[in-house]
């Protein structure tokens, strides 16, 4: 499984910016995908999570109403779409991908395939 994550950057708080983030090597449209993040000296945590059909989402209480994770099935491509960003939103952006055909999910599914972390800064 192969997942490349693209959109870093550096952007001041209250901006906006989209990471996306491509898979190969599997059947993208029956696996659960999430965006993770690690600050500096803190563990990773998961961001947003969302079931094979993109039906289903998961936020941590941190974001919600500020990011969103979706997903195009035609496209194997999973986005997280972050608003309104704060200076503490600041970390590596991990995409994953789980590896349990059409599992059913939540914000803390342990996921089995990693991408290769993307920075994201946001600056005060």
């Amino acid at each position: 499984v192969q997942l490349q994550a693209s959109g870093r950057g550096l952007v001041q708080a209250g901006g906006s910016l989209r990471l996306s983030c491509a898979v190969s090597g599997i059947t993208f449209s029956k696996y659960a995908m999430g965006w993770l993040r690690q600050a500096p000296g803190k563990e990773r945590e998961a961001v947003a999570t969302i079931n094979f059909s993109g039906g289903r989402t998961y936020y941590a209480d941190s974001v919600k109403g500020r990011f969103t994770i979706s997903r195009d099935n035609n496209k194997n491509t999973v986005y997280l779409q972050m608003n309104s960003l704060k200076p503490e939103d600041t970390a590596v952006y991990y995409c994953a991908a789980d590896g349990v055909l059409y599992r059913v999910i939540s914000l803390t599914t342990p996921f089995d395939s990693w991408g290769q972390g993307t920075q994201v800064t946001v600056s005060s």
